[in-house]
């Protein structure tokens, strides 16, 4: 049978109250498992998770490296009614998955723009959206995660942000875990519309980035984000909304 950290997906769906989880010990990527299961129809809730993803993918292409049982690999698929708040999806994951995985860290979770999540200056989590549309409709959006369970501070990640390393969470039950970020998961993409000001606040208040020098999407000063979810930057032109792209801090 297989299972994750020994539990079959079949136990997984009881316990998570899923319509299916596909549990596999080794997989290329969730996020492509999981478009195969929307193009077949697969219902709204249904999880593709992992002990080990061979070519996991962050945003433009980057690769998540993903070994085995060393963190949680996992897409989740949902349907949702409409097109409105996909926009802001990534942003709404992040901001209700920093408090709970804060139970199992050694510092606060903080939020960079517009997909990761940092404790310190090393990267726990990041995230990843892909929506497959039927004509001006959204037929499916896969919720891709990933969030290490151990940490490896030498390691660089480069391309995102300055010398970091990855960090972990500290005496977690990846079971306990996973029964609490699932319904994080699904509370943000049942959310519609724009970031309201209660998301703004709580974005503000684990905002990485706020008030430094960056060298992309723009050169300027992080200056938080808007309702729409695009990054503001100071420039010499003014505030700039940034909708694309990566935050880069500007080298010290």
């Amino acid at each position: 049978m297989v299972t994750w950290f020994g539990v079959s997906g079949e136990a997984l769906a009881r316990e998570l109250d899923l319509p299916q989880v596909t549990a596999v010990q080794r997989v290329g990527s969730t996020m492509d498992a999981a478009h195969t299961l929307g193009a077949a129809g697969a219902p709204a809730g249904s999880l593709v998770i992992a002990e080990e993803q061979q070519a996991g993918r962050g945003r433009g292409g980057r690769a998540w490296r993903s070994a085995p049982r060393t963190g949680i690999w996992m897409t989740l698929l949902e349907r949702p009614r409409g097109a409105d708040g996909l926009d802001v999806l990534s942003l709404r994951v992040g901001l209700r998955l920093a408090p709970v995985l804060e139970r199992w860290t050694t510092g606060p979770v903080r939020l960079k723009w517009p997909n990761d999540l940092f404790v310190g200056q090393q990267k726990l989590a990041g995230v990843l959206i892909e929506a497959r549309w039927r004509g001006a409709r959204a037929d499916w959006v896969a919720i891709g995660v990933g969030i290490n369970l151990v940490s490896d501070p030498d390691e660089i990640e480069s391309g995102t942000h300055a010398d970091t390393g990855r960090a972990g969470l500290v005496g977690v039950d990846a079971h306990l875990a996973l029964a609490e970020i699932i319904p994080a998961l699904r509370a943000a993409a049942f959310a519609t519309g724009p970031l309201t000001d209660a998301e703004l606040a709580a974005f503000a208040e684990r905002d990485l980035a706020h008030g430094q020098l960056l060298s992309a999407p723009t050169a300027g000063t992080a200056r938080g984000i808007s309702a729409a979810g695009e990054l503001l930057v100071e420039t010499e032109a003014g505030l700039t909304p940034c909708r694309a792209g990566s935050l880069v801090l500007a080298p010290l």
